[in-house]
């Protein structure tokens, strides 16, 4: 199949990825990057950690540099935003009017962040961007009291640098423990008591009624519960929701995200990937949608060689970490709703394990708390679809291994 022109929309990490897999794969055709945001591609997951207490300057963030991006020879077309897609003309529309035409299309645009009512208060901020790190970075230095709404990855992370800056922090959740919904209520029970070791105050198991303001500047934060909190910086991290506006109308399905077949293809050579994508991940046996950094950039490579022919299915065994205080946690696989959970070495009450999650009669998915070597070991139980539950620890490793033996 050949494609004079490609067009990759979203100018991140899966997009960069994308345009990088094509021309590594000897694509050489008109390869166009367009992006919304002034800045060259860059990573997102330091900015809630390294940028956002400081230890790394912007610059460290961006995933190539000038020199490398010119190498690509792409026309790269920043702070310039899609707004529709026209599939009979294969054009993408341009804020503006302008209009790009493609053979080739890659839907990279991510995801925006959710905002409660009154979020355009003065200190009140969202951290999505680079731009959003940095102007939290400015007020967090001046040592507010703050309170972070939301207790997932995102909102736990901020919470955490924040602390670790010596600051007072709040962090509320209508959820019984942080990343409940996440790692399930047993691993959220001990991300809570890290952060109360640490000097973080929970107040999880009730959500927001309002955010209160002086002079359109926030002061507090009402909670369904009636209480009143203080503060001067309300960082709001209640999820992300794909960004598919610019696609509404233009016939492509739009679900979870774009939503695609096993091969990541939304319809004839249109492909999505990161973030905005949804797929049926036959590994697992279910659709998926991952706001996961290596998954966008995997997800990216599949998605160009199948632009150029290969049609072969997306299904990867997702892999996501995060990091906070001391503690490294790391997941493999997924963790549906109630999931079973069992420790397969070391204690929880050391901060150095590894469990397992079983659904459906599998092992589907595996976390690793400071224990990065044996997690990597474990991973061969979701990879060989080992039975649940999992046998003794090393008894698990070498029944997983020989199920991978037997059916490679």
């Amino acid at each position: 199949m050949t494609l004079p022109s490609i067009v990759i929309v979203g100018a991140s990490a899966a997009g960069l990825s994308a345009a990088e897999s094509l021309r590594n794969r000897g694509y050489d055709g008109a390869l166009t990057l367009i992006g919304d945001e002034p800045h060259i591609p860059y990573d997102r997951p330091p900015l809630s950690k390294q940028v956002l207490s400081g230890v790394w300057p912007r610059e460290r963030v961006f995933l190539r540099d000038q020199n490398a991006l010119a190498a690509l020879g792409l026309t790269l077309m920043l702070n310039h935003t899609a707004v529709a897609l026209d599939m009979t003309g294969r054009q993408i529309v341009l804020a503006g009017g302008e209009r790009i035409g493609f053979d080739g299309l890659v839907i990279a645009t991510g995801a925006a962040p959710r905002r409660l009512a009154r979020s355009a208060l003065a200190g009140v901020h969202v951290l999505r961007t680079l731009d959003d790190a940095l102007a939290l970075r400015t007020q967090l230095v001046a040592q507010p009291e703050v309170v972070v709404v939301g207790a997932g990855f995102l909102g736990s992370e901020v919470a955490a640098t924040a602390r670790t800056m010596g600051l007072k922090v709040t962090l509320v959740d209508p959820l019984p423990v942080p990343l409940h919904q996440q790692l399930g209520d047993r691993i959220g029970g001990l991300i809570a008591q890290l952060h109360a070791d640490h000097g973080t105050s929970l107040r999880c198991g009730r959500g927001v009624r309002r955010l209160l303001d002086a002079e359109g500047r926030v002061v507090g934060v009402e909670l369904t519960d009636g209480s009143v909190l203080h503060a001067d910086v309300v960082v709001v991290a209640i999820g992300a929701a794909p960004t598919v506006g610019w696609l509404a109308g233009s016939g492509l399905s739009l679900g979870n995200g774009v939503d695609c077949d096993a091969k990541c293809r939304a319809a004839p050579g249109i492909y999505a990937a990161g973030d905005v994508a949804g797929w049926p991940n036959q590994h697992f046996g279910t659709e998926m949608r991952l706001e996961h950094r290596l998954n966008a950039t995997q997800q990216a490579v599949t998605v160009a060689g199948n632009l150029l022919g290969d049609d072969q299915p997306y299904t990867p065994v997702p892999y996501f970490w995060t990091d906070q205080y001391d503690a490294r946690i790391q997941v493999h696989g997924i963790i549906p709703p109630g999931a079973d959970v069992t420790v397969l070495q070391g204690d929880p009450a050391d901060r150095r394990f590894v469990a397992a999650y079983g659904h459906h009669g599998v092992v589907v998915g595996v976390l690793g708390w400071n224990s990065p070597r044996a997690l990597r070991s474990a991973r061969a139980l979701v990879v060989g679809h080992a039975p649940w539950p999992p046998h003794p620890y090393e008894a698990a490793m070498a029944a997983a291994d020989g199920h991978l033996a037997a059916s490679s």
